[in-house]
């Protein structure tokens, strides 16, 4: 393929430039938070969603168990789920697992942190303070950095033009 050696170049370049540049990265004891985000929000709406990536560089588990923040009354670990054709979501009373050399993410449709008796909404290009709590690493503040509304990752996660199929979820 007389080509090749120019794809190749383009294609490494493309993924370089997709990939998150200035994305914030938070340690924690052997915790390492990337890729925080949330999305905006309506006017008076009252609950956002909160996603991140953890990755546990560790040999021992540790556990997300809550958070807090200035903007918002309460954090809440949930789950969303497929079951018997029905998204269902439920809170995480006991926490989320992080075990070690596991990276854990938080997204729409699965795990996240669902953000409770907002204070004022979110709003797209806002970051949002908020502190995580670990059983083991404590307390971690790092930013949320809000999406428009329909966003499906942050901003530079390497998203750039993919689509996503959907249709297996029932509305």
């Amino acid at each position: 393929m007389k080509h090749a050696p120019q794809f190749l170049v383009f294609a490494t370049l493309f993924a370089f430039l997709g990939s998150p540049a200035h994305a914030q990265e938070v340690k924690a004891g052997d915790l390492v938070i990337t890729q925080a985000w949330s999305r905006a929000t309506p006017s008076g709406a009252k609950i956002a969603g909160g996603y991140l990536t953890i990755d546990n560089k560790g040999s021992t588990p540790d556990k997300l168990v809550g958070g807090s923040g200035d903007n918002f009354g309460k954090v809440e670990i949930h789950e969303m789920a497929m079951k018997g054709g029905v998204m269902t979501m439920r809170p995480l009373d006991k926490g989320l697992p992080i075990e070690p050399g596991k990276t854990v993410k938080l997204g729409p449709g699965g795990y996240h942190l669902m953000l409770m008796d907002l204070k004022q909404p979110f709003k797209q290009g806002d970051k949002v303070p908020v502190t995580l709590e670990f059983e083991k690493a404590g307390n971690v503040t790092l930013s949320l950095d809000v999406q428009g509304v329909g966003a499906q990752g942050p901003a530079d996660s390497g998203h750039t033009g993919m689509k996503h199929d959907h249709s297996g979820m029932k509305k």
